[in-house]
């Protein structure tokens, strides 16, 4: 018999006493169609299946929608972690492959447990995501991870660092899942509901609670709308169903304070924090729909609502918006179906009534004022990295760079460690896949600055300007999409780039495999863009094609949010001879960097190759 997780078991026998209450899940589809019969309990785990919760109509566009659509109708995504464990029970068992597996399994249903097939680059192997609201892990948790990839090797074993604040775990084999699962889960943590069409990671701010210039702390919203899209309300286990077949990925951001670390401006739904212009109360401006994908890359539009910042009021308004956008957005062009389109269907004016009318349904008591005028006062944004003083007296913040957001397991049990040592095993990501150590008394910083773990080869507490604000996507190593490698040629640029100018100021250059961005070029003041590329072999004396690059300038964070949609320069071979240069001169032209004048001891290194 296959042993099912504790947190997640529900026996059988509970099925035919599974209550339905419009208090604890809501809609269901009910009227007869043409369309298969959805299954409206799902046996192997006594809940509802995911497309139960869709009415008629949706159910009756999906089953002529996308080939995802018709997988997930077929057999319901949200049981998916009970396929996971009998999977795994059958290769241990030697009955059973990973090459066996159905193939709507393997590479669609399973991302609803977090478990993403890396099949061109990794066969047989996942990359699993897990779900860190707000960012926040603890060091235990850190070496859970390390325990967990660092059977697969140095080279496939490894942990990411994402830019919405979350864990990735590469290598992961199916076999090993249901161990990594239960650990999870009795880390309160999960990876359940973590991709494919599923509402994403929560961000927040990374300063949340230690900010003297916060506006809301973003920890307990963050937390709560987690809760709602993958909490079972009935059960209280991992997986919600009401939101298991939402049409496409779903993005939520929560920020506390001017500087927006949580950059709402390319998320679907965008909480900005703003002070009610009459009464005071603190709450939210909202902005909708932002995204980045092959087809198009749209920055958040105002949607002229305001709600205070209270825990119902965020939850209801995201209840509202997702209900929406489940049962009406696009089901067959899965371009189309992003919460942009749907707003832009819709109107501003007439989505915001809509919303309304769906608070209101719910008699919960939220009430949707319209967008309050946002501070004037001149603000800068504030730096991550590095040491900063918090609020609590003795208190700081130490920032620290990740390059390229990529750990090995030794690396995590070392900000394990330092965390232990320094912060009270408490750890911050960040979206420029970097960390924090919060809380560290002001008598231990120099102790921590010169700890080992800081002043190797990779982790940094006083990165330069450029190699500490650089961020990149999964690249070629492990991604199928990506046309060119990213990872290692981020870190490897930006040393070189360190080496050979100075900027006095961060300079954000953000690299991305390939047009779907998931580095977010758009947002940088550099962004790479993996791309086609020509360049002459001296040998043949012909233009041949090579991996190469766009380059876009101008991108825009915080208050003054800005995407740069327009290549600035495109066929750039990816190759340092090539790149170096161009890069070299925009940052020249574009930020006022100068050339670095190196010290006599460092050119005589050079010239002998010691440097």
């Amino acid at each position: 018999m296959v042993k099912y997780s504790r947190a997640l078991i529900i026996a059988a026998a509970a099925v035919p006493a599974y209550a339905f209450t419009a208090s604890s899940y809501g809609r269901r589809a009910t009227s007869l169609s043409s369309a298969p019969p959805i299954e409206q309990i799902d046996t192997r785990t006594g809940k509802p299946t995911g497309s139960s919760f869709l009415p008629q109509d949706t159910i009756d566009r999906a089953a002529v929608g996308s080939p995802i659509e018709k997988a997930k109708l077929a057999k319901d995504g949200t049981s998916a972690f009970v396929d996971v464990y009998e999977y795994a029970a059958k290769f241990r068992a030697g009955e059973m492959t990973w090459e066996e597996v159905e193939k709507a399994d393997m590479n669609t249903r399973l991302k609803f447990v977090g478990m993403l097939h890396r099949d061109k680059r990794t066969p047989g192997q996942f990359m699993m995501r897990l779900k860190v609201p707000n960012g926040i892990v603890n060091a235990d948790q850190m070496r859970f991870y390390a325990d967990c990839v660092e059977k697969y090797g140095e080279e496939k074993g490894v942990i990411d660092i994402t830019t919405r604040q979350n864990i990735q775990l590469r290598g992961v084999k199916i076999e090993d899942a249901p161990d990594i699962i239960d650990g999870l889960h009795a880390r309160n943590q999960t990876s359940f509901q973590s991709a494919l069409d599923s509402v994403r990671n929560m961000v927040g701010s990374p300063l949340a609670g230690i900010d003297d210039q916060e506006m809301v702390d973003t920890r307990e919203f963050c937390n709560a709308l987690n809760d709602l899209v993958s909490l079972d309300p009935v059960t209280e286990t991992r997986g919600n169903p009401m939101w298991g077949n939402l049409p496409r990925k779903f993005n939520i951001a929560v920020s506390g304070s001017r500087d927006d670390y949580a950059h709402t401006h390319i998320n679907d739904i965008g909480l900005v924090p703003c002070k009610h212009a009459e009464t005071g109360v603190m709450g939210f401006n909202l902005v909708l729909g932002g995204y980045m994908s092959i087809k198009r890359v749209a920055e958040s539009i105002p949607a002229d609502m305001w709600i205070p910042a209270d825990r119902e009021s965020v939850v209801t308004l995201s209840e509202a918006i997702l209900r929406i956008f489940r049962d009406e957005s696009e089901r067959k062009d899965r371009q189309k179906a992003r919460l942009m389109w749907l707003v832009e269907k819709y109107g501003v004016a007439e989505f915001k009534q809509a919303v309304i009318n769906e608070i209101n349904s719910y008699d919960r008591g939220v009430t949707v004022s319209d967008a309050q005028p946002v501070p004037t006062e001149p603000f800068e944004r504030r730096e991550l990295m590095g040491v900063h003083k918090q609020p609590q007296e003795g208190k700081s913040r130490v920032g620290v760079l990740i390059p390229s957001g990529r750990l090995s397991a030794t690396e995590c049990r070392e900000i394990a460690d330092l965390a232990d040592a320094y912060s009270g095993g408490e750890i911050r990501l960040t979206v420029e896949q970097n960390f924090i150590l919060p809380n560290v008394d002001d008598g231990k910083v120099n102790a921590l600055l010169k700890e080992k773990a800081l002043n190797g080869a990779r982790l940094k507490a006083n990165p330069g300007f450029i190699e500490g604000n650089t961020v990149s996507c999964t690249g070629a190593q492990f991604c199928g999409l990506a046309l060119v490698e990213t990872k290692a040629n981020a870190e490897l640029i930006a040393k070189k780039l360190e080496d050979l100018v100075t900027v006095d100021r961060p300079i954000r250059i953000h690299w991305t495999g390939c047009p779907n961005s998931c580095g977010q070029v758009q947002v940088a003041d550099i962004g790479i863009m993996g791309g086609p590329a020509r360049k002459l072999n001296e040998e043949t004396g012909k233009m041949m094609a090579v991996p190469g690059c766009k380059i876009f300038v101008g991108g825009r964070i915080g208050e003054d949010a800005h995407l740069a949609l327009e290549p600035y320069k495109e066929g750039v071979p990816l190759a340092e001879e090539s790149l170096i240069p161009e890069l070299v001169e925009i940052l020249k032209n574009e930020f006022g960097a100068t050339d670095k004048t190196m010290r006599k001891r460092d050119k005589l290194k050079k010239l002998v190759g010691l440097a």
